[in-house]
């Protein structure tokens, strides 16, 4: 028998979604590398770390190269924190040296202060606090000491064995601002995070964070999107539907109208997932109203994301035609989030759907519209493969899903900007067609993989009762192109509506 693997000992880094990432956190009486450019939040990340140690009576300290101790305290009380207590801040360079004119350093460049010298200090005041923790911010100025990569190299090898000697857990930020495209640190430390900021168009930035190595543990691989809010970072690691499975008895899924129901072979199976796609106006919305309103009156729980609409106007609308979605939201049966394209990504996005899913016990889920949710995405290529593991979880939780997509037109050839019908397990078509000089609306399936469906086209109208659905067109042909033909009694006289 193979022994067990022995893992290190990890040390929660204060964000629980890096932890999630890291399995668990940074091993311990190792040296770490966080690296990205000024503003991708190395520091915060850094003091939520200290913090985190500080919590469970571990002793920690801050070496700053770049930033002093007042200028670190006044970004720790923007968050809501105290450095004080467990956590020492060291400054290599102290203000009141700088204006000293006995002192021969006046500034914390090459020219002025010895490398070995500031390596000296550093490992002095470590050596009298012995703290389980260190951050060192920024290896920036290292470097500019160094002034060659075998030097900076050599420094940064002594450093990691004597933390590793004295066991501590020790953070080396690196703004990565210096002109030398060698990184050998990369090599040097336990793991390497690499922090990025991607700036659009249009909207707020956003933020993601990759685990580049990590020896002798697993990790989640990939980008992870994160923000920086009040209270620190919060990460959000990219979803992998595979991990998560929840066994559930799958029942029927039915919409409260029976024409719809008949028209989809009985209705939907649990945890399947549902487009519903037609041009602007043909009642995408009102359909996933009538699915939640059934779900409520099961006394099951549902949740709409709205990315369209604002909230208010969608509340109203829906009570005048019979929907009342304040009521349902009161009484805990309807969980309503608008989304805000220009400022969430795609990973607090999915985030916020299945700790909504996880915690309230959700059942069904309506996103309004995959448009909206297309719009948040900075990388359009990968919005397919966020929705599919998106999809798939909600499906292993058991939740049915429905998903609208707005086309491009109004009557005739109909367009898309992102095709996802063959990742859906049924697809509803809603379409407008013309007759008798009337502007009428179509509903048909195109596809349901849980079962058999009819082949029809049949004409739904919309009142103050919400959806009325009508028998099949058999009447007609052509109902999909927008402008029909009549082919039944009196045809030869009429013979289209064109």
């Amino acid at each position: 028998m193979d022994p067990q693997p022995q893992l290190l000992p990890r040390a929660s880094t204060g964000v629980a979604g890096i932890d999630e990432v890291l399995g668990g956190g940074f091993a311990r009486d190792r040296l770490h590398l966080i690296e990205g450019s000024p503003g991708t939040g190395k520091t915060t990340i850094a003091l939520q770390f200290l913090l985190a140690g500080a919590a469970q009576g571990e002793t920690g300290m801050y070496v700053g190269l770049s930033e002093t101790a007042t200028e670190l305290r006044d970004g720790a009380r923007s968050h809501g924190w105290t450095i004080d207590g467990n956590i020492e801040i060291f400054e290599l360079v102290p203000p009141e040296s700088v204006f000293d004119p006995d002192h021969h350093q006046s500034l914390l460049y090459s020219s002025d202060l010895e490398l070995g010298e500031a390596i000296q200090r550093i490992l002095g005041a470590i050596g009298r606090l012995r703290p389980k923790r260190v951050v060192i911010d920024s290896l920036s100025e290292i470097r500019l000491l160094a002034q060659s990569s075998l030097r900076y190299r050599h420094q940064i090898l002594a450093l990691k064995y004597y933390f590793t000697q004295n066991q501590s857990t020790v953070l080396l930020l690196d703004d990565m601002t210096a002109e030398s495209s060698d990184y050998p640190v990369h090599s040097i430390a336990h793991s390497v995070t690499h922090l990025d900021r991607l700036s659009p168009l249009y909207g707020g930035e956003r933020r993601r964070l990759q685990v580049v190595k990590a020896r002798g543990q697993s990790f989640r691989s990939g980008y992870h999107d994160f923000t920086i809010v009040s209270g620190g970072v919060r990460v959000f690691p990219r979803l992998i539907a595979a991990e998560h499975r929840h066994p559930f008895v799958g029942t029927m899924v039915c919409s409260g109208i029976n024409e719809l129901d008949t028209l989809l072979g009985g209705g939907l199976a649990q945890g399947s997932s549902t487009l519903v796609i037609g041009p602007a106006g043909t009642g995408k919305t009102l359909l996933l109203l009538h699915y939640i309103a059934a779900a409520v009156a099961r006394g099951e729980r549902a949740a709409f994301f709205a990315f369209d609409e604002e909230l208010g106007l969608l509340i109203s609308r829906a009570k005048a035609l019979g929907f009342d979605l304040a009521a349902m939201r009161e009484a805990g049966q309807l969980f309503i989030e608008q989304m805000d394209a220009a400022e969430l990504s795609p990973g607090e996005f999915a985030h916020r759907v299945c700790a909504c899913v996880d915690r309230e016990n959700i059942r069904m889920v309506a996103i309004d519209s995959l448009n909206g949710y297309q719009a948040a995405m900075p990388e359009e290529q990968y919005l397919i493969l966020h929705l599919h593991e998106l999809l798939q979880y909600l499906n292993r939780q058991g939740a049915s899903t429905f998903l609208s997509v707005a086309q491009h037109g109004v009557i005739g050839d109909m367009r898309q900007t992102i095709d996802v019908t063959y990742l859906a397990d049924t697809v509803i078509t809603l379409r407008f067609f013309e007759a008798q000089g009337r502007v009428h609306r179509a509903i048909s399936v195109i596809k349901k993989r849980t079962g058999s469906h009819e082949n029809t086209i049949r004409e739904f109208t919309i009142d103050g009762r919400g959806m009325t659905i009508g028998p099949p067109l058999e009447e007609f042909e052509g109902v999909l192109t927008g402008v029909p033909t009549y082919i039944g009694p009196g045809a030869p006289l009429l013979r289209s509506f064109r």
